[in-house]
Order: C-alpha cells, then sequence, then structure tokens
C-alpha cells in the first residue's frame, strides 16, 4: 500500500477540496499519512500540495511548501510530488519549468463525490455549497482561477450533510466564495435561506455557521431564518473591504458607503447579538487619507466583533492591475493596517470584556495540559478567538460555563 500525504495550503474552501481528494486515494487503496507528519521522520511515496493563489503572501507560502516537498524528494524522502488547486491553475503555463522536480501539476480539481476524509476534529466541517464567483472586484483573481458561480444541487449537499451528521459531525461551516449568490444558477432564485433551513433539520446537526458572504443584494430572508432558527448560528462572515464611496467604487463593490453601513444596522436590527466578522482591505487605489478617515470613522461606528485586514496587493490579470496604478507606498499602507488594527484591538477587548459573567453553551474542541479548547456560537474555529476552562470534558461535547476573563482574542471560563 503506498503512502501519500495530502498537504493543504489556504482556505477552508481548499481544505474541503483536499478532504474529496483524499477520500478517492483511500478509495484507490492509498493509506493517507497526516500532513503534520515531518517527510524527514516519516516515509512518504507521495506528497499532494493543494496550493492558494490568492495574494502574493499566500502565493509565497504555497511555493515554500513546493520547494520543502522538493527538498524532501531530493534527499530520499519522497518519491513523487505532485502540486495542484489555484496556484497551480493559475500559473500552469510557467511554473513545470520554474521548478521542473515537480512530477505532476494539475489544475483546480472538481471532485463528484460525497464522501470525505475530514482533516477537522470530527465534530465539525465544513460544507463548500458553491465553486467560483460571478463578482468582478477590481482586486480578486479568483473567478480568473475558479471560474464563474456553480451551485452544488440542494439534494446533494443535504445528503453530504446527513452523511457528515451520521459521522458524528454537529457543526456545519457553510462555506462558497458568495454564499449569498446561492441557487440563482440553478433555481433561478436565492436559495441560501431554504438551504440553511432544511440543514438545520437533519438530525445531529446543533450549529450551522455562515461563511463568505457578500454585502451588495445581502437576502434578508437569511437574517430571518438566523433569527427565528436557534440551530443557525448568529453570526455572518462577510468581507465589507472599505467604506469610502469612492474606494467602493473602484473596487467594483457594488454598493456605496451608505448602503454598506445600512447593512450593518439591518443585520444588527434583525438578527439581536449577531457577531459579525469582516475583513477591510487598506492602500487600495483611490484610497486617499480622507477615505481611509471614512475607514477608520465605519469601524468605530460599526463596533465589528471580528475584524481582519489585508494591504492591498495588485494581482496580474485582475482589473485593478490593468486599469489602476498601485501607487501607494507600502511604509503608508503598512501605518494605516497598524492604525486600523489597533482601533480594532480595543474594540474587540471590550466586546469580550462586556461577556464576563454570562453564562454561555460551548462546544469543546480540544483537550491541553489540563486546559479545555473551546467555543460560543459566537466563534468560528481557526480564525476567531477561543474560550480557555480549567476542567475537564469530552471532546466533541456541549457544555454550560461562565466567562470569568478576557483579553483581546480569548476568554475564561469555567464549568
Amino acid at each position: 500500500m503506498k503512502r501519500i500525504q495530502v498537504v493543504t495550503m489556504g482556505c477552508s474552501k481548499n481544505r474541503v477540496d483536499s478532504e474529496h481528494l483524499m477520500r478517492v486515494l483511500q478509495e484507490r487503496g492509498y493509506e493517507l499519512v497526516p500532513e503534520t507528519v515531518d517527510l524527514a521522520t516519516g516515509r512518504v511515496d507521495e506528497v499532494v500540495i493543494n496550493t492558494c493563489g490568492f495574494i502574493q503572501d499566500a502565493k509565497e507560502e504555497s511555493i515554500n511548501a513546493i520547494l520543502e516537498a522538493v527538498e524532501a524528494k531530493k534527499e530520499g524522502f519522497v518519491e513523487k510530488v505532485s502540486v495542484f488547486g489555484c496556484l497551480s491553475q493559475r500559473y500552469r503555463a510557467v511554473l513545470p519549468a520554474e521548478i521542473p522536480e515537480v512530477d505532476e501539476w494539475n489544475g483546480v480539481l472538481t471532485l463528484d463525490t460525497l464522501g470525505r476524509v475530514l482533516t477537522t476534529p470530527s465534530h465539525y466541517a465544513y460544507l463548500k455549497i458553491a465553486e467560483g464567483c460571478d463578482r468582478s472586484c477590481s482586486y480578486c483573481a479568483i473567478p480568473l482561477i475558479r471560474g464563474p458561480h456553480v451551485s452544488v444541487p440542494m439534494e446533494s449537499l443535504v445528503e453530504e450533510a446527513r452523511l457528515l451528521a451520521a459521522a458524528g459531525v454537529k457543526e456545519l461551516i457553510v462555506i462558497a466564495q458568495d454564499t449569498t449568490y446561492y441557487g440563482l444558477d440553478l433555481y433561478g432564485r436565492r436559495a441560501l435561506a431554504e438551504l440553511l433551513g432544511r440543514l438545520a433539520e437533519i438530525d445531529g446537526i446543533e450549529w450551522i455557521r455562515l461563511h463568505y458572504s457578500y454585502p451588495a443584494g445581502f437576502p434578508e430572508d437569511v437574517l430571518r431564518v438566523m433569527a427565528d432558527n436557534p440551530k443557525i448560528c448568529p453570526y455572518i462572515d462577510i468581507p465589507l473591504q472599505h467604506s469610502a464611496d469612492r474606494v467602493l467604487e473602484m473596487m467594483r463593490r457594488g454598493v456605496n458607503g451608505r448602503q454598506t453601513r445600512d447593512l450593518v444596522a439591518r443585520m444588527r436590527s434583525l438578527v439581536p447579538g449577531v457577531v459579525l466578522r469582516t475583513t477591510l482591505i487598506v492602500g487600495h487605489p483611490g484610497e486617499g487619507e480622507a477615505e481611509f478617515e471614512d475607514l477608520l470613522d465605519f469601524v468605530q461606528e460599526c463596533r465589528f466583533e471580528r475584524l481582519g485586514a489585508f494591504q492591498y496587493s495588485e494581482e496580474e490579470g485582475t482589473y485593478g492591475a490593468l486599469h489602476y496604478r498601485d501607487e501607494i507606498p507600502a511604509e503608508v499602507k503598512q501605518e494605516r493596517y497598524d492604525r486600523l488594527m489597533e482601533l480594532q484591538s480595543g474594540i474587540s477587548l471590550a466586546y469580550n470584556q462586556s461577556r464576563i459573567g454570562r453564562r454561555e453553551r460551548v462546544l469543546v474542541d480540544s483537550f491541553t495540559d489540563g486546559i479545555l479548547v473551546a467555543r460560543s456560537q459566537t466563534e468560528s474555529p481557526e480564525v476567531d478567538g477561543e474560550i480557555l476552562i480549567n476542567g475537564r470534558a469530552t471532546i466533541g461535547d456541549f457544555i454550560d460555563v461562565t466567562i470569568t476573563g478576557a483579553n483581546e482574542y480569548d476568554l475564561i471560563a469555567e464549568i
């Protein structure tokens, strides 16, 4: 039996692709080697690297992973190196010549299988409901890499969720390049709210979490389902990217600053207690000091519970690279990024401190050195903070805790 290791770079959508591939490899008789196993200490016949090509930092991380695998091959620890995914799809014309030691280059893989080998803890899983994107944001290369939006049929998603629930999954994290677009290509309407309702009917699924929403045309029936169904976490990951009209127009986001602020207000009004996670870009062409100050005001007004930021990275082939000049100096981008994250640091700390004394239901993710690591409905795995508990419980169980302490990222609790 050949031993094969699948290494995943980038986002949770890539993780799902790897999990489907691992199931296919398993069915073909391969022995799967965990990603954590060092190639120098564990014999591996083949390494398969699922790459990311979203921004420069992600591309560099993928290239480094490929080079590490190639070096392991040179030293005799690996027989074959294969590469697929976004970076490979985008640069298939040049990468084979640049790194000839790679044995096989593939682009984005689409596998028609419901089965998966979970690489997450067994009590939660990502459910990818669509592939590709029809948006034309100036900075984003995803449509160039992944193609147009294609929804997965609802019956297939419900069946996959049932299989995951039967395997012990209690939390589904719904993902796509744009979850709000779900169903338009198949059913001629936005069907995300209906899908969430059907997933909530599955026995064993206790939490359903929504990631990667788009602000333009956000379907408000999703907010009503979220408010009415206790299984739908009051949590929305919605990358807003900016607040200033000029920058949003140049980003080609399809909304202006007023519409963006109104959407946040409606979310908070229709889903009391909703936790909003957003992503912002600093240093995009068109962002002067006035536009950046508008962004700081926006963050101060909306007080996002979770916020991450990127510095604009010009990506070849995108609208921004073809039509704008990336003329904001790197040191200005860094200074703006630091100011934004310093502001958000105080907002995050205040939010976490406001939870001290509350009783919350949490899901236990792990146990290390006597400390339980858990999350509530308001924390998503891998991207948000954690709740640390001095006690004992079974991984994958729900328990009730009282929040006793907080810092900017994590909370302390007791059972």
